[in-house]
C-alpha cells in the first residue's frame, strides 16, 4: 500500500480523536458520582423571612404559579420573572434570539428582564426551567452551557443567590407514557445534562439545586389515581386546563396544577414543610383560583413534603 496514502489516513484518524477529544471536553460526560458528592450535604438553612425570587422560563412557570408561591410564603416573599412560550434558556441568554409570546407573557407588573435581574445581585433565590420537549433543548439549544451560564451570571452578581432548576413534565399524551418518562428523565436528562454539567462547567461551592415539580406530580397522580380520587379530582387529566372547546390541554397546567407547582416550589425554598398551608387562593390577576378539596390539597401537601426531603437534589435536610 502507498506510503503516503497510510500517511494520510493515519493524519485522518488523528483528526479524528483530536475532534472527539474536544467535544467531550467542551461537553464532559456527567459522572454520578460528581452528582452524589455535590449533593451529599444538604444546603444551608433557609432564610426564615420571606425570599425575593425571580422566575426564568416559559408558561410552564405562568403568571399563577408565582403568585401562589408568594400568597404560601406570606408576608415579605417578593418575586419577578421573565417568560416566553416554550422559551429556552439559550433564547432567553443570546440578544439575538426571538423569545415567542415575550409581548404577551411579560405584560404585567411583575416582569424584569432577565439579565438585568440576575445580574443585580438582588435575589435570594434565581429559578431557572428549561423548555420541554428536553431532549430538543438539550439537542438544538445547548441545555447545559446555558444553565450554566445563568448559574455563574447569578453567583458572580451575588455569591449568597441560590440558583434552582424547576424540573417540569412533558405532554400527557407522550408516546413513552407520561409516568413512565417522569420516572427516567430525571435520571436520564435534567440530572446528567443540566445539573452536572454546571458542576463541570463551574465547579461551584453550591450545586444548581432541583425543584422537582415532576417528580412530585408523578408521586401525586399515583396516590390520586390509586384511591379512586375525590370529588371532582380523580385522575392526572385534572391538573390540566381544558380549551374552550372542552379538548384536553396536555401540557399547561390549570389552577390545581399550578397549586401542586407552588407547593413544592415553597417546600424546596423555605425548606419547610407544606402541610397545613391554605389551599384556598387567588391567581395573579386577583381572581379566586379553583381550589381543590380539602383531602385532595392535604394530600398534594404530604406528597411534596415526601418527596423533597426523599431527593438530595433539592438541598432540603433529610
Amino acid at each position: 500500500m502507498d506510503r503516503s496514502f497510510l500517511l494520510l489516513l493515519g493524519l485522518a484518524t488523528l483528526a479524528m480523536l483530536a475532534g472527539a477529544i474536544w467535544v467531550l471536553m467542551l461537553r464532559p460526560a456527567a459522572g454520578p458520582d460528581r452528582l452524589r458528592i455535590a449533593y451529599s450535604q444538604p444546603a444551608p438553612p433557609a432564610a426564615q423571612e420571606g425570599l425575593h425570587v425571580f422566575h426564568l422560563g416559559h408558561s410552564l412557570v405562568g403568571r399563577d404559579m408565582p403568585a401562589m408561591l408568594e400568597q404560601l410564603a406570606g408576608d415579605g416573599h417578593r418575586y419577578e420573572s421573565q417568560l416566553g412560550w416554550g422559551t429556552s434558556l439559550k433564547e432567553h441568554w443570546e440578544p439575538g434570539e426571538t423569545i415567542n409570546g415575550f409581548e404577551t407573557e411579560n405584560d404585567h407588573p411583575r416582569y424584569r428582564d432577565a439579565r438585568k435581574a440576575v445580574s443585580s445581585g438582588e435575589y435570594d433565590a434565581v429559578v431557572l426551567t428549561e423548555m420541554v420537549e428536553l431532549r430538543d433543548a438539550i439537542k438544538y439549544h445547548q441545555s447545559g452551557k446555558y444553565l450554566a451560564k445563568w448559574a455563574a451570571l447569578a453567583r458572580q452578581a451575588n455569591p449568597d443567590t441560590r440558583i434552582y432548576l424547576y424540573e417540569s413534565w412533558h405532554r400527557l399524551d407522550d408516546e413513552e407514557g407520561w409516568l413512565d418518562r417522569l420516572d427516567r428523565d430525571l435520571e436520564r436528562l435534567w440530572k446528567p445534562e443540566l445539573l452536572a454539567q454546571d458542576l463541570r462547567r463551574n465547579k461551584p461551592e453550591r450545586p444548581v439545586y432541583l425543584i422537582p415539580a415532576g417528580q412530585v406530580m408523578a408521586a401525586f397522580v399515583r396516590k390520586l389515581e390509586a384511591r379512586g380520587g375525590e370529588g371532582p379530582v380523580s385522575s392526572r387529566e385534572d391538573l390540566f386546563q381544558r380549551k374552550e372547546d372542552g379538548a384536553l390541554d396536555p401540557i399547561h397546567i390549570n389552577d390545581l396544577g399550578a397549586y401542586l407547582v407552588a407547593l413544592t416550589h415553597y417546600a424546596v425554598l423555605y425548606q419547610r414543610s407544606p402541610v397545613g398551608l391554605p389551599h384556598r387562593l387567588t391567581r395573579a390577576d386577583g381572581s379566586p383560583a379553583d381550589a381543590p378539596p380539602e383531602a385532595i390539597a392535604r394530600l398534594m401537601q404530604e406528597t411534596v413534603w415526601e418527596v423533597v426531603r426523599t431527593r438530595p437534589e433539592t438541598g432540603v435536610p433529610r
